[in-house]
């Protein structure tokens, strides 16, 4: 998202870190040339963005390209309107199936046979959406980040931030990008609510502490080889 503010600490490149030692032994057992795919997923305010950005800077250097998705320029309804839309449709109505799932799927299929795609950006500071075109022929790893991420297709390592609205608060307040109020506090429930719902799905948790730790038995075997500690 154009204009967004990342807040990156020193957790966010710990963890990044941790991901990244866990991601490459897994490509071990890819094939040459594999197009490896990250989701990153959390509630509003968790640091989706600032993982996401640390783990691709952390990448770059071993000369590998990475392209993030941000999943919140996929909502079918744009910035502008989508308050109105939700309280018109009520509060059931937030949730997964906001997004335009057939265009993520869409771009991921173009990142994964090379191709040139046109995805969806906003720009939050007039609330519009952008197109952005990319050349995926470009870039060996995709991480798809936003609250539903790892529930995308083709993802390889499902990566879970374990931390709720309540806990992000004053994450939200120094961010800015949408005003405190009774109706935002609606939203946040409903997504915390559908965001818990995908942990179960999750490789990798990232903890309330920000340490991450496998959450099923093949990433479990990971951390084992690797040395890391659960």
């Amino acid at each position: 998202m154009l204009g967004d503010v990342l807040l990156i600490q020193e957790t966010h490149k710990q963890a990044a870190e941790k991901i990244r030692h866990i991601m490459m032994a897994d490509c071990t057992s890819k094939s040459k040339g594999y197009k490896y795919i990250v989701g990153i997923s959390g509630e509003s305010g968790s640091g989706k963005s600032e993982l996401s950005h640390s783990l691709a800077m952390l990448l770059k250097p071993e000369g590998i390209r990475v392209k993030i998705i941000h999943t919140d320029n996929y909502y079918k309804v744009p910035p502008l309107l989508r308050t109105e839309w939700r309280k018109n449709q009520g509060a059931d109505s937030i949730g997964i199936d906001e997004y335009d799932w057939n265009l993520i799927h869409q771009n991921i299929r173009e990142f994964k046979e090379d191709r040139e795609a046109m995805m969806p950006c906003i720009d939050i500071i007039p609330e519009q959406v952008d197109k952005l075109i990319t050349d995926f022929k470009k870039v060996d790893v995709l991480i798809v980040d936003g609250l539903y991420a790892i529930k995308t297709d083709h993802v390889d390592l499902r990566v879970f931030i374990d931390l709720t609205y309540h806990e992000t608060k004053m994450t939200q307040i120094i961010r800015g990008k949408e005003p405190m109020n009774e109706w935002r506090t609606t939203v946040l429930e409903r997504e915390h609510q559908n965001v818990d719902s995908l942990k179960s799905i999750a490789d990798l948790i990232v903890n309330k502490n920000y340490q991450v730790v496998p959450a099923n038995g093949k990433f479990k075997e990971l951390f084992k080889k690797n040395g890391f500690r659960k």
